[in-house]
């Protein structure tokens, strides 16, 4: 049987020299997720080119694969998956930003956004955000790129089955290990020893395989460091969605529960 490579991706709408999409590739060996390394893209043209990379590999996204139902359904917009997916790529990031603002607007405070299922167990932020984190612009980013590199996606959309792609949320399994401590940032001014710290309690956690995913990630020392030092936490956060994917691969169905609305998605680990 061939052996599956496992990636984790941090992903970012606008990749540059100085801010890349971050992809670590590892492979799992029973309970253990080696990580083999780091790579760097710093354009969405170099994204598209990776992905088109030959199976078998499973790899842990991190950007929303779907959208609220509540708001496709208010919006009049496709509620087929392909079609929402090319409708919602065909818009301009002004006219996404004008139709979600109305949608808010229309709201009580404290109700302004919709929610996926996945959203309030995983701790995430909604799809429909624009800004803090800027969730619809990397869904608008992304997955146009994923469906067009014909990967499977499932639950969503039948691809390439010796390549796929789950939607992670390395956030959810850093808050398991470390709470609601901070431990990145890109602001030079807020890369504190207090987040130093929590990087360092993130990485030994993982290391010991002291989540409920049930596996250890193995390290080199350079490699520790690097995860360490990194005080953006890009690269760690696309360790930890390449740790999310390792368990998911070995899940029934991917780890989708039941039911799951396929124009939604689901969060692995949720």
């Amino acid at each position: 049987m061939t052996m599956r490579t496992i990636f984790g991706i941090d992903f970012t709408s606008a990749p540059r020299r100085a801010k890349p999409i971050r992809v670590a590739e590892g492979h799992r060996h029973g309970s253990v997720v080696r990580l083999a390394g780091l790579t760097a893209l710093d354009s969405l043209d170099a994204f598209s080119a990776w992905l088109a990379r030959p199976g078998p590999w499973v790899g842990g996204f991190d950007l929303p694969f779907g959208l609220p139902r509540e708001l496709v359904e208010h919006l009049g917009w496709p509620t087929d998956y392909t079609a929402l997916m090319s409708h919602y790529a065909s818009l301009s990031r002004a006219e996404i930003r004008d139709r979600f603002a109305a949608f808010c607007d229309a709201r009580p405070v404290g109700a302004k956004f919709a929610h996926r299922a996945c959203d309030a167990p995983a701790g995430a932020s909604t799809s429909m955000k624009w800004v803090n984190p800027p969730v619809a612009w990397m869904l608008h980013a992304g997955l146009p790129r994923l469906i067009a590199a014909g990967v499977h996606l499932p639950g969503h959309l039948a691809g390439d089955p010796s390549r796929v792609a789950l939607e992670a949320y390395p956030g959810l399994l850093a808050r398991e290990l470390i709470g609601r401590r901070s431990y990145k940032s890109d602001s030079k001014a807020a890369q504190t020893p207090e987040r130093l710290i929590a990087r360092l309690g993130l990485v030994d956690a993982l290391e010991q395989g002291r989540s409920r995913l049930g596996l250890r990630l193995k390290l080199s020392h350079a490699q520790r460091d690097a995860l360490v030092a990194d005080a953006s936490g890009d690269g760690l956060d696309a360790v930890l969605a390449m740790l999310q994917a390792a368990w998911a691969a070995e899940q029934p169905d991917y780890s989708w529960p039941p039911g799951v609305d396929p124009i939604e998605g689901w969060i692995v680990g949720a």
